[in-house]
């Protein structure tokens, strides 16, 4: 089989051949292209395309290309799903779900600095590979300090470096975005140009966003403020609900009864004047 997807491999595009290999078919061979030309080079040379958007070995919600071909294989082997998870973490810059992830992550960086060529670069990838399938199946009980003392001084460190982070103070990005989403409200706000003002990676943001916002999504948060501006509005009884509407951002008025109704259980209009009974 030929297998085709996009140049300058680091993690999955490198780890997905490596399982293709091992599991599914030993002679597969493996093409790298440019991006925008994926699709048709795989009907030329009638390759299956990956790890890119729209076909079928791709990303499923969290999960990367390498968990779909696992599925898709039915690959049961234990040390498989270790290193799934590795995968997935480095893929998807979620080093929390593993503590190798991030160690993966930089080595993988690291190669594709170091070699240009892709092929070459995917022939040292696959040792990396090699070496992570045999600690997951002969050594991840192993460590490398064997003296009781040692492990004694890492076991406290590690604790004491736990619940120092436990005790970590509020990040000062978030209480940057707080107030500007406070102060703009009312505009259409937009996650990719408030983490340009931040500095900070808008992948990164969309992802931590919910950890210090109630466990609301960018826009789950945005929309509740806009729903408790429009509250407070409605209770000063200057304004109609079109006002309103445009007041607190709302592209039209029925969008504004939509995620008014969603919050409240009640039409803007039922709502208000039911305040003005109070």
């Amino acid at each position: 089989m030929k297998w085709i997807t996009r140049e300058h491999p680091k993690i999955d595009r490198i780890a997905c051949p490596w399982l293709i290999k091992k599991f599914v078919d030993k002679e597969a061979e493996f093409i790298y292209v440019a991006p925008d030309r994926v699709q048709q080079k795989a009907a030329q040379l009638n390759a299956i395309p990956f790890d890119i958007p729209g076909v079928e070995f791709s990303h499923y919600e969290d999960k990367c290309t390498f968990d779909y071909i696992i599925e898709k294989y039915k690959i049961k082997d234990p040390a498989i799903k270790t290193l799934a998870v590795i995968v997935r973490g480095a893929d998807n810059d979620r080093h929390d779900i593993a503590a190798q992830s991030s160690g993966l992550w930089a080595i993988s960086a690291g190669l594709a600095y170091n070699n240009k060529d892709d092929y070459e670069l995917l022939e040292k990838g696959m040792m990396i590979y090699d070496a992570l399938y045999s600690w997951a199946t002969f050594l991840q009980r192993e460590k490398h300090t064997q003296n009781p003392i040692d492990h004694l001084f890492i076991d406290v460190f590690n604790k004491f470096i736990k619940q120092k982070a436990a005790k970590k103070k509020t990040p000062d990005w978030v209480k940057e975005l707080k107030e500007i989403i406070q102060d703009q409200i009312d505009t259409n706000l937009n996650l990719t140009e408030i983490s340009k003002s931040l500095d900070i990676n808008p992948s990164y943001l969309s992802r931590k966003f919910s950890k210090h916002f109630n466990n609301l999504s960018f826009g789950e948060y945005t929309r509740k403020l806009r729903i408790e501006k429009a509250i407070e509005l409605m209770k000063k009884n200057k304004y109609s609900l079109t006002e309103i509407a445009y007041l607190t951002g709302f592209s039209d008025q029925s969008h504004f009864t939509r995620i008014f109704k969603q919050h409240t259980g009640k039409n803007p209009s039922v709502f208000r004047k039911e305040i003005a009974k109070k």
